[in-house]
C-alpha cells in the first residue's frame, strides 16, 4: 500500500509503482456482437474498476504488437490492432506527493478475430460487456466518457 511514509518494499521493487519516468502502455478497444471487451483490474492503479484491456509497450516493440500480445496475455482474445483512437495521462500521487503511478495509455481501435475472454495476468475478471450491463459496473470513468463519446456506447457518460 502507498502510504505518506513512502513506498513499501515491494513496491520499492516494482517498476509500475514510484516509476523513473512514464510507463508507455497501449489498450485495445474491441467490439464482437454488440459488446464491448473490458477487464475488471486485478491490480492499481484503478484495481477493482472495469477498463478497457491492455498493458506496457514493451522496448521495440509496435503499439500494434503490443496490444496483440497484452490482449492475448491478459483476456486469451486474439485480434488485429489498428490506429490509435485515444490518449490518456494518468498521474497518481500518494500522501506526500510523490509521482506513485504515471501511465502514457495509448488507445487503438481492434478487429475481434477469436477466443473468449478469460481473465489472466493481471486481470481478476475480462467479459463482453454490453451497453445496457456496463450502466451497471464500476468503470473507469475515462474508459466510460470514451465509448460514450466516441461510439454512442453504455449509456451517457455523467
Amino acid at each position: 500500500m502507498t502510504t505518506a511514509s513512502g513506498p513499501s518494499d515491494s513496491q520499492r521493487q516494482s517498476p509500475r509503482v514510484y516509476p523513473r519516468h512514464p510507463t508507455v502502455a497501449v489498450g485495445a478497444v474491441v467490439f464482437h456482437d454488440g459488446a464491448v471487451l473490458l477487464v475488471k483490474r486485478g491490480q492499481p492503479p484503478s484495481e477493482g474498476l472495469w477498463a478497457i484491456p491492455g498493458g506496457r509497450v514493451r522496448l521495440g516493440e509496435s503499439l500494434q504488437t503490443a496490444a496483440e500480445r497484452e490482449l492475448l496475455e491478459e483476456t486469451g482474445v486474439t485480434i488485429k490492432a489498428g490506429q490509435p483512437v485515444l490518449t490518456i495521462e494518468n498521474i497518481q500521487r500518494d500522501d506526500a506527493g510523490r509521482v506513485a503511478f504515471h501511465y502514457i495509455i495509448i488507445d487503438l481501435e481492434a478487429v475481434y478475430l477469436s477466443g473468449e475472454p478469460a481473465p489472466a495476468d493481471d486481470a481478476a475478471d475480462a467479459r463482453w460487456v454490453t451497453s445496457g450491463e456496463m450502466r451497471h459496473l464500476e468503470v473507469v470513468s475515462a474508459t466510460r466518457r470514451f465509448l460514450w463519446d466516441h461510439y454512442g456506447f453504455g449509456g451517457s457518460a455523467a
